[in-house]
């Protein structure tokens, strides 16, 4: 059960006002998909945007200069825990996640705050822009400004500005067949995200939240530098298994994903046995379940599992696997082999178990 201390830090209940809690907010896929489409579909006519919306990356890329691209993202939600502080902390390191996972440097950031002013006190909106700064000081950057509306939801993020030599972008469409497939961070946020809503978590599982979610990227920054690093992106709120499918489908690859090897936050099994997990993992699970093969029963739940502030997805050549694996250790980074890119077949991911 919650305990007292964690009640005792968080009297107003941020997670209370909203049905969804951070990345599982999203709009589901299909319905994204549908909105997208009947909007005029994609089409991209300046030659500097060199990532727009023809595909499915963490943010947009513009070439300014021969050797320099801006890079933009911005990434908002609700409440994905009760205290502001923290909520502030989670949503920036998300959206700074963005940058890292184009292989960029963040250089600025803007808030995006959207505050019930009459029933939340402002000074609670106060401590999640301390959070978000707070983020930004570890990350280099500035928190140079935002925009603020009164609305019935808590609502915030963050848009972040980045740079990268036009010829280190990293996308989701590099991969190629026999790529090794890395993962950065365990899986399991969205799960303890409805732990705690339902007040069920205890307080070392709520510490494990905090510690992978605010967690930042920044090993992305690195990696851009290296052409031996295919592809990447970063794990949000489609699951790892829905933004392998997004990998995949713009390398034209299919996936052998490891599950057995897949990351998970220790203790959440016992969440998932109480069926305490977001019910956005079903959504997910019903739009990515067609392209993919050998799922057994709650497996499910951490494949589709949601997540907030998520690890990176990395595609690296299988002969540079020793190399990568080396520099992940010289850098002090944790990483998880789970898979490998393959061949397109019938199904997009096919699960080993």
């Amino acid at each position: 059960m919650l305990d007292k201390k964690l009640n005792e830090k968080s009297p107003t209940k941020l997670t209370q006002w909203s049905e969804g809690s951070g990345c599982g907010c999203k709009i589901a896929p299909a319905v994204l998909d549908e909105i997208l489409q009947a909007s005029g579909g994609f089409e991209q006519h300046d030659p500097k945007l060199l990532v727009g919306n023809l595909g499915k990356d963490d943010a947009a890329v513009y070439q300014v200069a021969a050797d320099l691209a801006m890079i933009n993202t911005v990434d908002f939600f609700t409440p994905i825990v009760d205290d502001p502080f923290d909520f502030g902390r989670i949503a920036a390191a998300n959206a700074i996640s963005d940058i890292y996972a184009m292989g960029g440097k963040p250089i600025f950031a803007n808030a995006i705050l959207s505050w019930p002013v009459e029933k939340l006190a402002p000074k609670l909106a106060a401590e999640v822009i301390k959070g978000a700064k707070a983020i930004c000081k570890t990350a280099g950057i500035e928190l140079a400004g935002g925009h603020s509306i009164a609305a019935k939801d808590p609502i915030f993020g963050l848009s972040v500005n980045g740079i990268v030599h036009p010829q280190k972008i990293k996308t989701n469409n590099g991969g190629k067949s026999g790529d090794f497939l890395f993962l950065t961070k365990p899986l399991g946020i969205g799960v303890l995200a409805t732990a705690l809503k339902r007040e069920k978590i205890s307080e070392p599982d709520y510490v494990k939240l905090l510690d992978t979610s605010c967690r930042l990227n920044q090993i992305g920054q690195l990696l851009g530098n290296h052409e031996e690093v295919h592809a990447m992106t970063d794990v949000t709120g489609f699951g790892i298994l829905g933004h392998l499918i997004e990998l995949c489908e713009a390398s034209n690859l299919s996936a052998e994903l490891d599950l057995p090897n897949l990351p998970m936050i220790e203790g959440i099994d016992g969440y998932i046995q109480q069926f305490i997990f977001p019910d956005n993992t079903y959504r997910n699970w019903n739009a990515f379940s067609p392209k993919t093969e050998g799922v057994k029963g709650m497996d499910l739940v951490k494949l589709c599992d949601p997540q907030t502030s998520g690890g990176l997805l990395i595609a690296v050549g299988e002969d540079n696997s020793d190399w990568f694996l080396d520099t992940m250790k010289n850098e002090g980074q944790a990483v998880w082999q789970i898979g490998k890119l393959i061949d397109p077949l019938e199904k997009t991911v096919y699960i080993q178990n």
